[in-house]
């Protein structure tokens, strides 16, 4: 694709253009501009090409609030085909890849799996030339960078954007005007190029930046009024500058459904422009040409709003735009957790956007004719009502106004189907279907981990498998192949002291690569049970200091996660955490049999590094808690055994897997919702002294929650309860023992290591049903009805 001297004139010519300096005298982050410029300089063509072709035919549209991208470089050359080719060139003119590699601000436009997922997705379509753009914000802060100060979670800015966006293009010609009731913004959109394997085609993620219409007022700043002559602008970019802005006030409510509505309306906008352009006035035909898969509850407003600009600004009949809003829309749900099932308050609505809200109570009152003409009851028309009681249900307004409603694993769409949203399956058993999410292997495997990557190709013969994943099964024949077998310990063995490196360089901790790395990460949330991980480490850390020769293989956990700045239990729980590692660590009569250690700023960049280094995956969140999980996928493509509960996506692990090569532990869905209305965790707490010895450490004076007061309102969390939940209603005490006796099995089968090797290469082989590949051909041929269409 390059040559050296191209290149290297190329990035010269960047660097006196852009910073007026010499190869010589350029800083690591110019330098890595300037090669994504390069790089850029060189897709474009086929990028447009991509585009024009898309618009032929049908295409999906992908509204998420969130997209995870994490850095660019690696994943882009990979993609191309070009990472080695790049990288020696780079060598000859003084440039060392890892460096401005590492210099790449992680793209951290999302909070976790909803946001990773959708950036798995993107990849997906454009690898398999499937027609699909990704609409969102381009957030001027990522959701933030953290740090710990005495054990403390603390916020900073982050700042993703302080080096520049060289994998972006500002699309000025394409600004879409979006309008509140009291004021209108610009949604500047920013393209960036989503680049396939193996394949010439570039799809795009097209993320809109609110800016104000007027930047700013010359007269007031005149009459020396400066804070005035620029409220408009500082209101207008407030929209777009943070992912997820505290909420616990109105004007934070307001703050959030405004940056709701605005990217919806700037994307709904844009692909109506689109179709006229393309294919005239014949709305009717809109769902012909457009499918779009709305992510989670966040962009669910754009229901109403493509009725508003179909009624409004097109002409049509309502029951017209009605139809055509459900035969486009389809809603992915990504919980089973009441408070993340999204409501607003009807005052909200009325006060932001008064027109959307009397589309919407145009749908209810509709919609409850329907339930009347079926003879329903008013208790029941009530529960499932979207507007009742001064609050608009999202959820039911996405089943009601789309023509698909997907679960991401087969027990979370059960339970959708059989408990949870019970009721609207009977309405609509046809819209009701299963999309079990995946991840990308080219990010997850063969970036994150060449070794592994390399090997697998060496023994099936060729990279067929990086674009189908099913090859790996072929891997089954190795199974009784000690020197396979020796050669995937010997890469486990590699990347955990390339982890511990890393750790001790970013964290200040010695940890030892021959221990066994069980790992938890993920976002901090009670029901994900990092707390039952921490109770699980006390537990074997009493023990050992009762009987120091307790034979235990040494144990490294190892734990990443950020708390919502506003949830303060989950932030006691990192506090705890953090306590529990300064305490383990620096005993010495533990001799560093165990070891504790909390990532700072988990991100993608560092979960990259994670993954492949991993002996245990911890999956262990309540049953019928987690809707899938795709870290757990992550772990199990990187040949790591699962220590978890029956829950979300692990049910099909083991499946695929197997329950002898993973650790599976705990209630299932059934018993919990038997006992649920009758179980005392008091019971376990007086009866277990060893769960009753590591709780009590959250009062005893073991640990040290600088006077806040937050690990004395865990404990009473646990054994009772608050106003808003039950005692420890994510049922830790009732696993605890079981989950104990895992660990165990663990400690016990991990000392046998070619029978360890065996049970991590079961699950490499047994991966290809997650990946993100099948999950996008899936959306594609079974609710979006769009074509794959190479270049």
């Amino acid at each position: 694709m390059f040559n050296s001297k191209e290149l290297k004139s190329t990035i010269e010519k960047i660097l006196k253009i852009d910073y007026g300096k010499s190869l010589e005298k350029a800083k690591d982050y110019e330098k890595y501009n300037a090669v994504c410029k390069a790089i850029m300089g060189e897709i474009v063509d086929r990028w447009e090409e991509t585009q024009n072709k898309y618009e032929e035919g049908k295409q999906a549209s992908y509204f998420s609030a969130e997209f995870l991208m994490g850095r660019a470089l690696g994943n882009n050359l990979m993609n191309l085909g070009i990472y080695d080719e790049v990288k020696d060139i780079l060598k000859e003119i003084n440039i060392n890849i890892n460096d401005i590699e590492e210099i790449e601000e992680d793209a951290g436009l999302g909070n976790g799996g909803l946001g990773r997922l959708a950036a798995c997705f993107m990849e997906s379509a454009a690898t398999k030339n499937l027609p699909v753009t990704g609409y969102g914000i381009r957030y001027s802060y990522g959701l933030f960078k953290q740090r710990f100060v005495d054990g403390f979670q603390v916020e900073e800015v982050d700042n993703w954007l302080k080096y520049g966006d060289p994998w972006s293009i500002r699309r000025d010609e394409d600004t879409i005007i979006v309008e509140f009731d009291d004021e209108k913004v610009k949604a500047v959109p920013y393209d960036t190029p989503i680049i396939g394997y193996g394949t010439k085609n570039i799809n795009t993620l097209r993320l809109f930046k609110s800016e104000p219409i007027n930047e700013f007022n010359f007269e007031l700043f005149n009459d020396q009024k400066y804070n005035k002559a620029v409220e408009e602008k500082n209101r207008a970019e407030d929209i777009s500058r943070i992912l997820y802005p505290n909420d616990s006030t109105e004007e934070g409510k307001l703050l959030r459904l405004k940056q709701q509505y605005f990217f919806v309306s700037a994307g709904l906008q844009d692909l109506v422009k689109k179709f006229k352009k393309n294919h005239g006035n014949n709305f009717e035909k809109f769902n012909e040409f457009h499918a779009i898969q709305l992510n989670d509850t966040h962009p669910v407003v754009a229901i109403p709003e493509l009725i508003r600009i179909f009624i409004d600004n097109e002409g049509l009949e309502f029951d017209k735009a009605w139809n055509i809003a459900i035969n486009t829309f389809a809603y992915t749900n990504h919980t089973i957790l009441r408070e993340a099932l999204e409501e607003w308050d009807v005052k909200l609505y009325k006060k932001l956007l008064p027109r959307i809200y009397e589309i919407i109570e145009k749908i209810d009152n509709n919609f409850v004719k329907e339930l009347k003409k079926k003879k329903y009851k008013e208790e029941k028309i009530n529960s499932m009502r979207i507007i009742y009681k001064g609050k608009i249900r999202m959820a039911f307004l996405a089943i009601h106004g789309t023509h698909a409603t997907n679960g991401v694993a087969k027990l979370h769409t059960d339970i959708l189907k059989h408990q949870e949203l019970k009721d609207w399956y009977k309405v609509y058993p046809e819209r009701f279907l299963n999309k079990t999410n995946g991840i990308t292997p080219r990010r997850w495997l063969k970036l994150c981990n060449i070794q592994l990557s390399n090997l697998i190709t060496e023994l099936l013969g060729n990279e067929n498998w990086i674009v189908n994943l099913d090859d790996l099964k072929e891997l089954e024949k190795y199974i009784d192949d000690d020197g396979v077998l020796n050669k995937l310990l010997d890469i486990k063995k590699e990347k955990k002291k390339e982890l511990a490196r890393y750790i001790e360089e970013h964290e200040g901790v010695t940890i030892n690569p021959d221990s066994i790395f069980d790992i938890q990460i993920k976002r901090l949330h009670e029901y994900k049970r990092q707390l039952l991980n921490a109770f699980g480490i006390l537990d074997l850390y009493f023990k050992l200091k009762e009987n120091p020769k307790l034979d235990i293989v040494p144990r490294t956990f190892i734990f990443g996660a950020k708390a919502a700045p506003g949830y303060v239990r989950a932030k006691a729980i990192i506090k705890f955490i953090n306590e529990i590692a300064k305490l383990i660590n620096n005993d010495s009569d533990i001799n560093g049999k165990i070891k504790v250690v909390f990532v700072q700023n988990y991100r993608v960049s560092y979960a990259e590094k994670l993954f492949p280094a991993a002996d245990i995956s911890e999956q262990i969140s309540t049953a019928g808690k987690e809707a899938s999980g795709t870290g757990n996928m992550k772990f199990m493509l990187n040949g790591t055994p699962t220590l978890g509960t029956y829950d979300g996506a692990n049910v099909e692990i083991v499946e695929e897997a197997g329950e002898e090569n993973n650790f599976i532990f705990g209630a299932r869905v059934e018993e919990l919702e038997k006992i649920k209305d009758s179980y005392n965790p008091k019971d376990y707490y007086k009866k277990d002294k060893n769960l009753k010895r590591v709780v009590d450490t959250l009062i005893d004076g073991t640990f040290d929650d600088n006077g806040t007061g937050m690990f004395k309102e865990l404990y009473k969390s646990l054994l009772e309860g608050a106003s808003w939940h039950t005692p420890d209603n994510y049922f830790i005490f009732k696993d605890f023992n079981d989950y104990i006796n895992a660990r165990n099995l663990i400690d016990k089968d991990y000392r046998d290591k070619l029978s360890w090797a065996k049970k991590c290469l079961i699950n490499i082989a047994s991966a290809g049903k997650f990946s993100s590949d099948r999950t996008i051909k899936e959306y594609a041929n079974e609710i979006w009805n769009i074509k794959e269409k190479e270049i």
